[in-house]
């Protein structure tokens, strides 16, 4: 993972020298940003392999940084570690919900952070192309190479939170997984994640599938599972 390019984001210079110190010495290049626009422009022409992102930035905040970044089919697959001084459970799903793939609360150990950093870029390795044949039920296709989702045809872009789940659930129909199993396998077990913030990515993933999005059937007191295929779903 040495020479991968990291993106920080952050308005206080001392949280950006630090990062830029500890991830370099790490083997990581690393390029900085003191605004949401600067962060920007650098997601699109550096095309880093990862982003930290500081959510209390001047002018364009961290979460619509974070928004515009999934919203650019350029940028819209680049892990982003959320960093910040907000560490309420609400400030943590909604960050979750917005696409970030994980979540750094300060005043935070430059250790934890760099392996965080690590576990999210192993996750993004982990699903590249060379996972198996595209799975098809009734109307939707994963393409695991492609890390795309076609429904009735037509491409549904989803953040990295999103297709893993998806992708968790759809390759094991029938089968029931408690919240805890999920985050487990989609982030490991060293991410700290709150039950709450796996409803909202299935609330995300039923609508963005559509007349498809019952598929994900809630079992009351246990977690989720995706439904089994019957003869008339082909």
């Amino acid at each position: 993972m040495s020479s991968k390019t990291i993106l920080v984001v952050d308005d206080e210079e001392d949280i950006l020298e630090l990062l830029d110190y500890n991830l370099s010495k790490d083997g990581f290049r690393v390029v900085r940003a003191a605004t949401g626009e600067k962060a920007l422009e650098l997601a699109k022409s550096e095309r880093p392999d990862l982003i930290v992102l500081d959510l209390m930035l001047p002018g364009v905040d961290g979460l619509d940084v974070c928004k515009l970044i999934r919203a650019e089919r350029s940028t819209s697959s680049i892990p982003i570690v959320m960093l910040t001084a907000k560490g309420g459970e609400a400030d943590i799903v909604l960050g979750l919900e917005l696409g970030a793939d994980d979540y750094v609360t300060k005043p935070f150990s430059p250790r934890v952070l760099t392996a965080r950093i690590r576990s999210a870029l192993r996750r993004r390795q982990s699903a590249a192309p060379d996972e198996g044949a595209p799975v098809r039920i009734g109307g939707i296709e994963i393409d695991t190479g492609r890390h795309e989702v076609i429904v009735d045809g037509k491409p549904v872009k989803l953040t990295f939170t999103e297709y893993e789940i998806l992708s968790f659930l759809a390759k094991r129909p029938g089968w029931v997984f408690t919240r805890y199993q999920i985050v487990e396998a989609v982030r490991g077990e060293e991410y700290a994640v709150t039950d709450r913030s796996v409803d909202v990515q299935i609330v995300g993933l039923r609508k963005k599938l559509g007349k498809h999005g019952d598929r994900i059937e809630t079992v009351r007191g246990v977690g989720y599972r995706f439904r089994e295929p019957v003869d008339d779903d082909a």
